[in-house]
């Protein structure tokens, strides 16, 4: 078995993988106090909960935004595990040459999710990631990893409406039943969900153009893609776990 973790600035997503199968996934938050041992007690009770068990592990593969928290989960994983997880980064075989400068300064993460898509559907590719952060990744129709762009997080909207205004509540992301809203949490609701809708599609009309136009698919990731997904224009495929099949295909390029 093959476990694959995705450590992100709010949640860390753990996979478990028997050859091409993922047997299950789960999702924690990602606390930056959080120590070795606190990792890897929640991470076997949740494999125990999925009624798979942690002795079955046999390798490990790990990509990580969060410097400071990479080397407390590669110990969690050697400690309760008993394998050295593969860290995604400088060095590691990706199959896919990056045009970026300096190419070490782009995430792990963007990289993993460029190559799943890749390996999906051949050709010019733009991946959305809505997560902590709003990504957009672009993959040549050669393969190549081309370039991006980054804005916040819709959540991080959401939080930043609440914290910066005395007057503004903290509401749920969702769609509110129309665009010009009747109540003060309608009208907030309405900003963040049809404003960051609307800065998804413009951001995807653009960068279409930028790439030559033509036939450019569109995948949609992150834990807030579903939340969106009504209201964004020619996506492709919604894949929630696109990181975790590039962190197994990565883990296979690079295997003894």
């Amino acid at each position: 078995m093959l476990l694959a973790v995705d450590v992100g600035n709010t949640h860390a997503v753990f996979g478990a993988f028997e050859g091409e199968a993922l047997l299950a996934d789960f999702r924690i938050a990602s606390p930056p106090s959080r120590t070795s041992d606190e990792w890897g007690a929640a991470i076997r009770q949740l494999f125990e909960l999925k009624s798979l068990g942690p002795d079955a592990v046999e390798a490990a593969v790990l990509c990580s935004v969060v410097p400071p928290l990479t080397g407390v989960v590669v110990e969690a994983v050697e400690r309760y595990f008993g394998v050295s997880p593969l860290v995604v980064g400088p060095g590691v075989k990706t199959g896919m040459p990056i045009h970026y400068e300096p190419p070490q300064d782009v995430g792990a993460d963007r990289i993993v999710n460029a190559v799943a898509a890749y390996h999906r559907a051949p050709g010019a590719i733009i991946v959305v990631d809505l997560g902590t952060a709003t990504t957009f990744d672009s993959i040549s129709a050669k393969g190549e990893y081309m370039g991006g762009a980054i804005a916040p997080g819709i959540q991080i909207g959401a939080e930043s409406l609440f914290a910066r205004a005395a007057r503004l509540p903290r509401v749920e992301v969702r769609k509110p039943p129309a665009v010009i809203g009747r109540t003060t949490v309608h009208s907030i609701q309405s900003g963040l969900y049809f404003g960051y809708a609307a800065l998804v599609n413009g951001m995807l009309q653009r960068m279409k153009r930028e790439m030559g136009g033509g036939d450019v698919r569109v995948f949609l990731t992150g834990g807030l893609g579903a939340t969106l997904a009504d209201d964004l224009e020619g996506i492709e495929a919604i894949v929630p776990n696109l990181t975790l099949e590039g962190l197994r295909l990565i883990y296979l390029k690079n295997r003894p």
